[in-house]
């Protein structure tokens, strides 16, 4: 056993396929290495937890934290540790589309594992993060653990496993917070009316998202940042159509793409919440991020997406 363990997990974004995966469609889901949560655990007297929510023993943690108390409960029992002290920090919002929960279940369970010098298997690691995400979000989809635990893109459709495949595009992604928390299931219950409404147009829009999702796979694997830029603005586009996007994303959407971003839109539930562009160039996403803070977005990451980027 180590004197402590350390463990780490990235944020995530949806790149393409918001609601229209709801309905068969594909999506992918990105790794978002801007955001991140670091986990360290080491003994102590009592289970405790130092955390942005609870300081103090995990017993008195409040009712949020349920998932947390229950999946280090689990690892204690699996990997019989003593008790122990639990410090999390992250870079990654909550409510904001982007993982938070699943990235620290990866992040815990890894830390576990380290502290112990036992061996994780991605299999183990999923099974773990999958209990956690049970406790907070009812149904999971299991691509949030996916996507913060692994390093590549995920290609998705609801029912198939998932499939990662290769990151290879020269561009950088701008992801900005709103500052406005997203209306998820406001905008689910928004696209199911407009299926009662205009099931026709509103099926067109749906599939025409999922075309736009197997675009933009090929773009990747291909590195054609421009194709991909532009099946992003498209894509918007059609989220509009679906009513899940508000003034508020559409006026940063449309500044990001009048300052030479390749394309923008937004990731998530929408209605709020966060937004994407894609640029061709760190100095360029620099730039444009100077414009959306001005503008009132209010945080802002940026990822290399390249292979040399990455050095």
């Amino acid at each position: 056993m180590l004197a402590e363990g350390i463990g780490k997990a990235t944020g995530k974004i949806i790149l393409m396929g918001e609601h229209s995966v709801v309905y068969g469609e594909p999506a992918i889901a990105f790794p978002f290495s801007g955001t991140q949560v670091i986990a360290t655990v080491k003994e102590s007297s009592v289970p405790s937890l130092c955390s942005t929510y609870h300081e103090g023993a995990l017993a008195d943690a409040p009712q949020g934290l349920t998932n947390i108390q229950q999946l280090t409960a689990k690892l204690q029992q699996h990997l019989h540790t003593p008790n122990f002290h639990l410090m999390i920090q992250s870079t990654i919002p909550s409510e904001r589309g982007m993982g938070s929960s699943a990235a620290v279940a990866v992040a815990v369970t890894r830390a576990f594992f380290d502290w112990q010098e036992e061996k994780l298997s991605q299999t183990t690691l999923l099974k773990y993060v999958n209990f956690s995400e049970s406790i907070a979000h009812g149904n999971p989809s299991g691509i949030d653990a996916a996507a913060t635990s692994g390093c590549n893109p995920i290609y998705f459709e609801r029912g198939k496993e998932f499939l990662p495949f290769p990151l290879n595009i020269d561009a950088y992604l701008l992801v900005a917070d709103t500052g406005i928390k997203g209306q998820t299931r406001a905008a689910v219950r928004s696209v199911a009316k407009l299926f009662e409404k205009e099931p026709d147009q509103t099926s067109l829009d749906i599939h025409q998202l999922g075309l736009l999702a197997k675009t933009a796979k090929e773009a990747i694997i291909r590195n054609q940042p421009e194709k991909l830029g532009l099946a992003m603005t498209q894509a918007q586009h059609y989220l509009q159509q679906l009513t899940v996007s508000n003034d508020t994303l559409d006026s940063c959407i449309k500044l990001a793409l009048a300052e030479g971003a390749l394309g923008a839109k937004l990731t998530g539930g929408g209605r709020g919440g966060c937004f994407l562009a894609l640029c061709d160039t760190k100095l360029k996403a620099e730039a444009i991020a100077k414009k959306l803070k001005a503008h009132g977005a209010k945080d802002i990451w940026l990822q290399g997406l390249g292979v040399y980027q990455h050095v």
